[in-house]
């Protein structure tokens, strides 16, 4: 099935569809908010490469990475084994980048602001780069982080910037940019920008997919996201120096292109340490058949998010988040407002349909007790939002259900 039939909103079917189907597994009374998107072709990739004896990071990661640069458009790409290992490497990456002023690189305590909105994987690797987390407030509109906020948080000890595209709707990066430019003014150096784009995965700002906008970028090949590997991740970098030093740094510090070495298992000198976050064969196999349906997959959520962007437009007691013309969300979630979420919730439930807000604020756990912060819009919206299924799976049929039990109220 092609691109332009599963976008003017046709069902995607499961048999025949190229997407590995379970009729047993499938057969469920819930209509589930996620599920796996598994090519049909991936066993059997993924099994050549159990047959061939090599399962590292080899010819497959390899043949993965060149087909990621052509996706997304930007030649650094360096895959890895998580979307948490992609934003702790990253972190890790600006400790050997000097500030714009020539003071010193990223050290201990120095502050990241960042959204609460999120799953603990974003803001956890602040915490083991020993850096110090700022909650910015949301934004009602977006569920991303609120730009009015973060500019006013920006001070001298802000040396990094994690925005999060949440539920694969873009961050509004050119005015991102405005503010830093105004900061860089102020206070004489330009944070660095890390997008968590786990969300992301066939988004486009300004019609270029997130990584060709000067930023680090993060992406998320988990088990359920548009794009899976089973796991993994991805880091696309802005320059040439910290491309090169993720690809060390990735697999323990070793340069695994040097020409001339003599004995593999037996390294050269170690100039920066690094770790073991390198993705392998397996994953990537599995990556490289589900690059055939991805397509497919972001075109559904994309059909079935429009859909209910017209069907629930004027809905009593339901508001839609903000749709900008300069910028595309691939739907890996579909969230809306309404008034008494968890009358919605249990309505919702009762008539078979999966719902959740997806992500517990990472603010109110008591590892991070220490940096709390009041964030009122915050406090609002996760008493409104929910989201509700806009996968691939969802039928024409079974989206058509979902937008008559809420119309009926709850």
């Amino acid at each position: 099935m092609g691109v332009n039939s599963v976008q003017s909103g046709e069902a995607l079917p499961l048999q025949g569809s190229g997407i590995l189907w379970d009729p047993v597994r499938d057969a469920t009374a819930m209509i589930p908010l996620f599920k796996v998107a598994m090519s049909e072709t991936a066993p059997d990739l993924v099994g050549d490469v159990l047959r061939s004896g090599y399962i590292g990071q080899g010819a497959k990661v390899d043949e993965f990475e060149a087909r990621l640069r052509e996706r997304i458009g930007n030649p650094r790409v360096v895959t890895v084994n998580s979307a948490t290992s992609a934003l702790h490497l990253a972190l890790h990456l600006l400790r050997g980048v000097a500030a714009g002023d020539g003071r010193e690189q990223l050290r201990d305590g120095d502050e990241v602001l960042t959204t609460a909105l999120t799953c603990t994987a974003t803001n956890w690797p602040i915490l083991a780069n020993r850096l110090r987390p700022v909650w910015v407030d949301a934004d009602p509109e977006t569920c991303n982080l609120d730009l009015d906020d973060l500019e006013r948080k920006l001070t001298l000890t802000t040396r990094a910037i994690v925005v999060v595209h949440w539920g694969g709707y873009p961050l509004d990066l050119d005015r991102l940019a405005t503010v830093l430019d105004r900061a860089e003014a102020r206070l004489g150096f330009r944070p660095v920008v890390i997008e968590d784009c786990a969300h992301a995965w066939g988004s486009t700002y300004r019609d270029a997919p997130l990584g060709n906008h000067g930023n680090i970028c993060a992406y998320s090949f988990q088990a359920i996201k548009h794009l899976t590997c089973g796991d993994g991740g991805l880091l696309v970098l802005p320059d040439d120096d910290l491309y090169a030093r993720a690809k060390l740094l990735r697999w323990y510090g070793i340069d695994r292109e040097k020409p001339g070495r003599n004995d593999f298992r037996c390294e050269d000198d170690i100039p920066e340490y690094g770790f073991k976050f390198h993705m392998n064969d397996i994953n990537a196999a599995t990556g490289l058949a589900n690059l055939g349906i991805i397509d497919s997959v972001v075109g559904r959520h994309q059909a079935n998010a429009s859909f209910y962007d017209d069907a629930l437009a004027g809905v009593d007691g339901l508001r839609l988040l903000e749709r900008a013309a300069d910028r595309r969300s691939a739907f890996w979630i579909y969230t809306v407002k309404v008034d008494r979420r968890d009358d919605f919730m249990r309505a919702m439930q009762a008539a078979g349909i999966s719902v959740s807000r997806v992500h517990e604020r990472n603010d109110i756990h008591s590892a991070v007790s220490e940096f709390t912060a009041p964030l009122p819009q915050l406090d609002e919206l996760v008493g409104e939002m929910v989201c509700f299924p806009v996968g691939w799976w969802v039928t024409d049929e079974q989206r058509q259900y979902i937008v008559d039990t809420i119309r009926a109220g709850w």
